[in-house]
């Protein structure tokens, strides 16, 4: 009766070890198989009393040595050392040559006297996790070479802490902070000082609504402020926890130009007109007092000297005023451009000797000339462009007045012939600089603040566009460009 029922369990508990979906190895002290179900014999395509009694590696991994043979072995040995389980991980072929990944359980076998009978093996295939592990990864590598490849706007993501934990490449080029130097700093350190307690703020706004958008300032490394589009949204893990924030900011600083361009331009042309009807009424009486000095001059040896005297700054004041008034209307007026294919260098060059004529310290001034290597042509009136060039060239020179240098430069960016006009003089404000080119406004003593506005509106007419950068203390830079034609 003993004896049946022995037969029964041990018909029994192979049946099980059959039927488990995982792969059982029972090795001796030796190394070599003493058992194994049949979910292993299957996966190498062999019967099981051709696998039991063969040594462990060879009937695994074959007969020649490989590297991860010896590293499986070394796992082994190292467990039966320690009499304590571990884990191998590694890629076996099937019979049909398929790869799979399997993880093996190691459990050495202790005698009561603690020694070393055998190592159990379980075994169990990880490939759809593997594959899915390997998936999500090539997803992740993805979305980081999406990320690395938006240089337009700047992408970072904070914890809650507010520790920038993700830097892209499109931060580096907008903030000036290279990865290394951000990664694991507050966020503070991209907001100016004023705007770090409207932080906590702006993050609850972001968490509640899922979203915050806002115009506003940032800094860059060298402490300059610059305009952008900040958006900024929750981050949530798999589990729905917000773990930090998401934060895109668009450099909106060309956009900001372009806007203020339009707006110059649009005031520029109302102030015209309004200038040249003001001009035209002023001229009709100056007109009138003009032909009565001409009348009274005819009898001048009548008129008594000190009255004559009189007459005479009456006449210079009134010619001052018609010319003043001349310039307005020329302002004003969209003149006729007489078109032609010109040389930009050949331009520039021919106005340094122009400036002779003007009463200005050359001796105290060097002029620094880099002209592009290749032709900039480009089309324009020969006229309108020298008194640009030499207006700017005497701007320059009257911000040095005590010497300086004059550094004129031009190449090619963008299909545009870009011209940079340079002084080391005392700058400009950042005040006068929002109205450096509105007609009438001068920091000159004798300036009549108009002409600026003229080479504005004659750059603009020939599709061109000007541009100024100015430190107080250094210097200032005009900077113009205009479309080259083939």
């Amino acid at each position: 009766m003993i004896f049946g029922k022995k037969i029964q369990n041990e018909y029994l508990f192979n049946n099980l070890l059959d039927e488990a979906n995982v792969f059982l190895l029972y090795l001796n002290k030796d190394g070599y198989i003493d058992l194994c179900n049949k979910h292993f014999s299957d996966f190498l395509g062999k019967e099981k009393n051709v696998i039991i009694g063969k040594k462990w590696d060879a009937a695994m991994f074959g007969e020649k040595p490989q590297a991860k043979q010896q590293v499986f072995a070394a796992v082994i040995d190292a467990s039966v050392k320690h009499k304590k389980p571990n884990f191998f991980e590694d890629a076996m072929f099937d019979v049909k040559n398929k790869k799979h990944f399997l993880s093996w359980n190691i459990n050495p076998v202790f005698s009561g006297e603690h020694k070393h009978e055998g190592t159990l093996l379980i075994g169990n295939d990880i490939t759809e996790l593997k594959e899915n592990e390997i998936s999500l990864k090539n997803i992740d590598e993805t979305l980081k070479n999406i990320f690395s490849s938006i240089k337009d706007f700047a992408l970072f993501v904070t914890n809650l802490s507010g520790n920038i934990t993700y830097y892209g490449a499109g931060a580096e080029k907008v903030f000036g902070w290279s990865k290394n130097e951000a990664i694991f700093k507050h966020i503070g350190l991209l907001f100016k000082e004023d705007a770090l307690k409207e932080i906590p703020g702006m993050l609850d706004l972001a968490k509640l609504s899922g979203k915050f958008e806002q115009e506003m300032e940032l800094v860059k490394k060298e402490g300059e402020r610059f305009p952008v589009t900040l958006n900024i949204y929750p981050l949530i893990d798999a589990s729905g926890n917000l773990i930090g924030y998401v934060f895109i900011a668009k450099d909106d600083t060309e956009r900001k130009k372009l806007e203020f361009r339009i707006f110059q331009t649009e005031k520029l042309a109302a102030i015209g007109q309004l200038a040249a009807g003001i001009a035209h009424e002023i001229n009709n009486p100056l007109f009138v007092i003009s032909g009565t000095l001409e009348l009274l001059f005819l009898s001048e040896e009548k008129i008594p000297k000190d009255i004559l005297t009189e007459l005479k700054k009456i006449e210079e004041q009134t010619d001052r005023v018609r010319k003043l008034m001349d310039r307005v209307l020329k302002f004003s007026r969209q003149s006729q451009l007489k078109l032609e294919t010109l040389n930009i260098n050949e331009v520039i060059e021919g106005v340094l000797p122009l400036l002779s004529y003007h009463k200005l310290a050359l001796s105290k001034i060097k002029i620094n000339k880099t002209y592009s290597s290749q032709e900039l042509p480009i089309k324009g009136d020969i006229n309108q462009l020298q008194e640009v060039f030499i207006n700017l060239c005497v701007n320059a020179f009257q911000a040095m007045p005590d010497g300086g240098e004059l550094n004129i430069t031009t190449h090619a960016v963008n299909l545009n012939a870009e011209i940079r006009i340079s002084d080391t003089g005392s700058g400009i404000s950042k005040e006068n600089l929002k109205n450096l080119f509105m007609p009438f406004f001068t920091t000159k003593k004798e300036g009549t603040g108009l002409g600026l506005s003229i080479c504005h509106n004659i750059i603009k007419s020939h599709n061109g566009s000007i541009d100024i950068e100015s430190v107080q203390t250094k210097g200032t830079t005009f900077i113009i460009r205009f479309p080259i034609v083939s």
